[in-house]
């Protein structure tokens, strides 16, 4: 469970939300809404759901929408990404003739060839269709190294929530019988311990789980014993988000660390030592890793230790023991400039390989220890798109040194992987690729690449800055069609599609999108990115500018970046649409609301929207670290000034709105998104609605459905944009 995963994105104001003054709503007409599975609430949803397809699946170019975009979600020349479980790389397909998926494999030898021979494992349709469950795949976890049985999680129609079944790959089949390790439906967490024990953090009854609803105990399970005598490890609070386990089993170095989620910004984090649970002394906000015998260290705030200072967003390396024991000697593997930030970083062997954001454009470093002493090299990599780094080191597999410092050169049997990582690269322009990358060296083998599913000859990506109201600059990509730029930006009338984000330190990074490609950009259309404050393009600083009192930050930028767009004359209100989901939901939702004359468009995706009651709905209250308390008075005089659904006001033109959720997103409400619609059309505006009945919070779990809502939402957005 990461609850941090919320996730399948100026001149002075008009008119400031400061100045509306708005009072608690005390009669919600429309809290029937919000019974997900109700007869009455779900037949609203599908007379919603007739109504949008009535308006938008007549008009003339829908039909040519969802048949281009089915074929770019079935093409079998989509790059197959793999995980690997010991010597075998797994897949999950989905196409015309595998909706749900097939889990397939193959060997590394296998998989560099043009035409894999995979194996299927376990075919998720035929499954759902004996158990009579719409199943979608939520991924497996296997026992090391033999990585012989795995624990898979399924869900029913796209929910976070998933029953946990446990399976041997050898035999392709469930492991049954009382022995067998199974979950029911719940937001759990399993993680192997050794063939005979897991540990387990799922809803074990009342008082088990989170006001968030993350379960709060962690429990050791011994295989054959009934799940109700699992010995409890540790309990967090029900105030907290939840807790999650992880177990390094790397030999001579095993550990297990339990983190309790205070918020979705701040845990506590703790070693499991035998039967004692021993807090790790680090500040709650600062992020943790182990590597062998390292810890690494990202403070999220500036640290003060001696005379010395580290800054929010460094990457620092300590000697493990040494540190639980009391030093606090560092070394410094990443210091932030404005302008870079640390992305993510992953271990080889003998290497730690960081992802770095230079202005929005990915960037790779790496360092090698060698006995106490850290060695850095500059990757030789793509630039200026987006680069992914996955490891396939398997420290039970590769090998790690019975002695402290001396790598051993493991076998497999397609030979080492022990410093071996993929190496993903897109633009906006460029489709994906997927290369084999050696640590401490540039070689790297391309495997897989994707061919292009637009023609983008004669399109351009440019990168600007607007001013936002307290005078911050904020960058925003154009992703220009055919013959266009800044310095050749057209009569202004050129449709525009703005999308962002804006939270939970979520970076908006350059992408390879074939539906935005043949549906927008070859289209004529306009793409714009905003890096917004709330995301984490520019490190932990760029995320809590705009949080809890700051959180109207976000909302400035993105309105800043809609005027300088017009004010260059790249577009013009009436075709300039905006979109967002969850927390882009919020975004586009207020800024609808308080800059309405803007925009002639907005795509409202699985949104937050009634900001009063968010924290009481499903897993709202996790995010309380990020917007704040509703029920605090001095959060809600802030949270009141931006909340969409207690600002809708008499009198006023808002502009067309398409909402989209699904009735199983167990995430984010669809209520947010049912109320705001129905309040919007008793007031009498324009609004299509469309709730796919099962989904997730991704919305969609295949690509027939996948490729339903773009078209909706394409064909929508040109009905809007492109008169």
């Amino acid at each position: 469970m990461n609850p941090l995963r919320f996730f399948i994105c100026a001149a002075a104001l008009l008119l400031s939300p400061l100045a509306f003054a708005v009072e608690p709503m005390t009669d919600d007409p429309y809290l029937w809404l919000e019974d997900v599975t109700g007869a009455r609430a779900l037949d609203w949803a599908r007379a919603r759901n007739a109504e949008s397809a009535k308006a938008l699946e007549t008009r003339p170019d829908y039909a040519a929408t969802y048949a281009r975009l089915l074929a770019i979600y079935n093409s079998r020349d989509r790059v197959p990404y793999v995980r690997r479980h010991g010597d075998w790389f797994y897949n999950l397909w989905q196409d015309e003739k595998n909706k749900r998926g097939l889990l397939r494999r193959a060997r590394l030898a296998d998989y560099r060839k043009a035409e894999v021979p995979w194996e299927t494992v376990l075919d998720l349709d035929a499954l759902g269709a004996a158990e009579k469950e719409n199943w979608s795949w939520k991924g497996m976890q296997c026992l090391g190294p033999e990585n012989r049985l795995c624990l898979v999680s399924l869900a029913r129609g796209g929910a976070d929530a998933t029953v946990v079944r446990e399976f041997d790959t050898v035999a392709k089949a469930f492991v049954e019988g009382s022995r067998a390790f199974v979950l029911p439906e719940a937001k759990s967490e399993v993680v192997w311990l050794d063939a005979d024990t897991v540990y387990v953090d799922t809803d074990f009854g009342p008082g088990s789980m989170t006001d968030s609803g993350y379960p709060r105990i962690v429990k050791r399970w011994r295989r054959g014993t009934p799940l109700a005598e699992a010995t409890v490890v540790f309990e967090a609070t029900t105030k907290d988000v939840g807790v999650a386990v992880g177990v390094d089993r790397t030999p001579g170095f095993a550990r297990t660390v339990i983190e309790r989620y205070v918020d979705t910004r701040r845990s506590k984090r703790y070693l499991v030592r035998g039967s004692e649970v021993v807090a790790i002394d680090l500040a709650d906000d600062a992020k943790l890793g182990f590597v062998r015998d390292t810890m690494l260290i990202e403070p999220r705030s500036n640290w003060k230790i001696g005379d010395r200072t580290y800054v929010a967003g460094s990457l620092l390396a300590t000697d493990a023991e040494a540190y639980l024991a009391g030093k606090r000697e560092m070394t410094v593997l990443f210091t932030p400039t404005p302008t870079r930030s640390l992305q993510s970083w992953i271990q080889t062997r003998d290497h730690i390989v960081l992802d770095i954001l230079d202005n929005v454009a990915s960037r790779l470093e790496e360092w090698k220890k060698t006995g106490g002493t850290f060695v850095r090299r500059e990757v030789k990599a793509p630039f200026p798109g987006t680069i992914g780094i996955t490891p396939l080191y398997d420290a039970e597999i590769d090998g790690v040194p019975a002695e402290k410092g001396k790598a051993a050169v493991p076998a497999t049997s397609d030979g080492s992987l022990a410093e071996r990582y993929w190496l993903t690269y897109v633009d906006f322009l460029t489709a994906d690729s997927l290369a084999l990358a050696s640590a401490g060296s540039d070689a790297r083998e391309t495997l897989k690449r994707r061919p292009a599913l637009f023609d983008a000859t004669g399109m351009r990506v440019e990168q600007f800055f607007a001013k936002s109201k307290d005078g911050t600059p904020v960058p925003y990509f154009v992703v220009w069609p055919k013959g266009m730029s800044a310095a050749n930006p057209g009569d202004g009338n050129t449709p525009t599609l703005l999308y962002g984000y804006g939270g939970f330190e979520v970076s908006e990074v350059p992408f390879y999108s074939g539906a935005f490609g043949s549906e927008w950009y070859a289209q004529g259309g306009i793409f714009v990115l905003a890096n917004i404050r709330g995301g984490g393009e520019f490190g932990p600083g760029w995320h809590q500018a705009a949080i809890k009192a700051n959180k109207q930050k976000s909302y400035d930028d993105f309105i800043a970046v809609a005027e300088n767009l017009i004010a260059r004359k790249f577009t013009t209100p009436k075709h300039l649409g905006i979109e967002g989901g969850s927390n882009g939901g919020l975004l586009v939702g207020a800024v609808m609301l308080q800059r309405p004359e803007l925009f002639n468009a907005v795509v409202c995706q699985a949104p937050l929207l009634d900001m009063k009651r968010y924290s009481k709905l499903l897993a709202g209250a996790s995010w309380m670290g990020e917007y704040g308390d509703p029920d605090v008075a001095a959060d809600w005089a802030v949270i009141s000034r931006y909340s969409p659904y207690q600002n809708l006001k008499a009198g006023r033109k808002y502009p067309s709105v398409l909402f989209t959720t699904s009735t199983r997103d167990d995430r984010v409400h669809p209520g947010h998104a049912r109320k705001m619609a129905a309040a919007m059309l008793a007031r009498g505006d324009d609004v299509l609605y469309y709730e796919n009945i099962e989904g997730g919070h991704a919305g969609a779990v295949d690509n027939e459905q996948r490729a339903y809502v773009g078209a909706l939402t394409f064909t929508y957005l040109r009905r809007q944009l492109a008169q």
